[in-house]
């Protein structure tokens, strides 16, 4: 009994060993793979290292993008980039400490509304792009009074279009005639076909186109104290010791009688400003051999300073205009006569209450000489016929700048 169990222990013994083995072999297999994995992270780590300060190295060495020169020290960059630090503090100083520009003046806000420089043809953008509407290197629309004239009137001068050809009268056998005053060939205009008349008679003769029997008659008769002479105004001229006329502008003068009437009295020249309302009347005073100035009254006349000796404005400036825009009109009036010039203010028409409180104190400021001042009713035959009392009122008045 006692053999059997040694024998028993005998054999268990070597199953002992082998199982002891097999727990060797899976420790050291274990052990085996976490060395590999550390050793494959410190590879890794190493890598990232070396690539670092391989750039590093790189960067260093590289030229600075402020030095235009290869081996410049460092410490000139270090001085460009100190002064370049310096000059951004002291502008942020100066931006902080310099108080912000005044703002423009009112008036000149005020005169940016009223007639700015084309600038206001972007106010009105349907009018502008029909207007613009046109094709490049040909013939130009025929729109004057649907679109060319409302622009005008609205400030947009002057106009955009630049490239295309405009519509012109056609040739005619016919001679313009040497005599202002001589009937005018229907021919001598163009015509628009949007126009409601298409020759001369059809106009009403209150217009200026009766050229050879009404327009004959103007500034020839004085029929009352606010009517002025071409004789009257040039022995006013003298007696003012004002100069001879030799240059004028005449603002708002229709077919251009005045300029037709100076140039047979005076030999003066003078520029007519017109707008065609309805009518042609730049194409109409050109046919009459005077000079047309297509503008609208807001703007700045176009013509030097200190050069005119005589500023007409016409029946087209009344009170129908803003009283700024027309103040502006009064000092362009102005800034274009030369010393002793004289500005004529031709039957203005207004209220009786306006031209004591607003328009005689505005043509004061401008500190000039009373020549001539009228003031009279304006009747009309309607108010006439309902028997009502009138309070609008003409004013003529010669004035002399100093």
């Amino acid at each position: 009994m006692g053999m059997g169990m040694v024998d028993s222990d005998r054999d268990r013994g070597p199953v002992m060993r082998k199982t002891t083995g097999v727990a060797s072999s899976s420790s050291s297999g274990s052990l085996c793979g976490l060395s590999l994995n550390v050793a494959f992270l410190l590879s890794m780590v190493a890598t990232n290292l070396l690539s670092l300060y391989h750039l590093s190295t790189r960067a260093s060495t590289a030229q600075p993008l402020l030095l235009p020169q290869q081996g410049q020290p460092d410490d000139q960059l270090l001085r460009q980039l100190t002064a370049i630090r310096a000059t951004v503090s002291h502008l942020n100083h100066l931006r902080s400490s310099t108080p912000p520009p005044p703002p423009p003046p009112p008036e000149l806000l005020l005169y940016s509304r009223l007639g700015p420089l084309a600038s206001a043809c972007s106010a009105h953008p349907d009018l502008l792009h029909r207007f613009m509407s046109y094709t490049p290197f040909a013939r130009c629309p025929d729109d004057t009074l649907s679109l060319a004239e409302p622009l005008l009137l609205r400030g947009c001068h002057p106009l955009p279009r630049r490239r295309c050809f405009s519509p012109t009268p056609p040739a005619s056998s016919k001679q313009l005639p040497a005599d202002p005053f001589s009937p005018l060939p229907d021919t001598a205009v163009r015509w628009s076909p949007g126009a409601k008349c298409s020759s001369f008679s059809c106009l009403p003769p209150s217009l200026g186109f009766d050229v050879a029997r009404r327009e004959a008659a103007r500034f020839l008769r004085a029929e009352g104290p606010l009517d002025l002479t071409v004789a009257q105004l040039l022995r006013l001229a003298s007696l003012s010791r004002a100069g001879p006329i030799r240059l004028g502008l005449d603002v708002g003068g229709g077919t251009g009688t005045l300029a037709a009437r100076l140039k047979r009295a005076a030999n003066a020249t003078v520029l007519t400003t017109t707008m065609d309302l309805g009518a042609p009347y730049s194409e109409a005073a050109a046919a009459r051999g005077v000079v047309p100035v297509h503008a609208p009254l807001q703007q700045r006349f176009p013509v030097g300073d200190g050069t005119m000796d005589l500023v007409r404005a016409g029946h087209a400036v009344n009170r129908w205009i803003p009283e700024a825009a027309l103040e502006f009109l009064w000092y362009d009036a102005d800034r274009v006569l030369r010393p002793r010039g004289l500005l004529w203010v031709d039957h203005f028409w207004c209220r009786r209450a306006d031209l004591a409180a607003v328009y005689a104190p505005m043509l004061q400021r401008l500190g000039y000489k009373t020549v001539k001042w009228a003031v009279g009713d304006r009747s009309t035959a309607a108010a006439a016929a309902a028997g009502g009392k009138h309070d609008e009122v003409y004013l003529t008045a010669l004035l002399q700048k100093p």
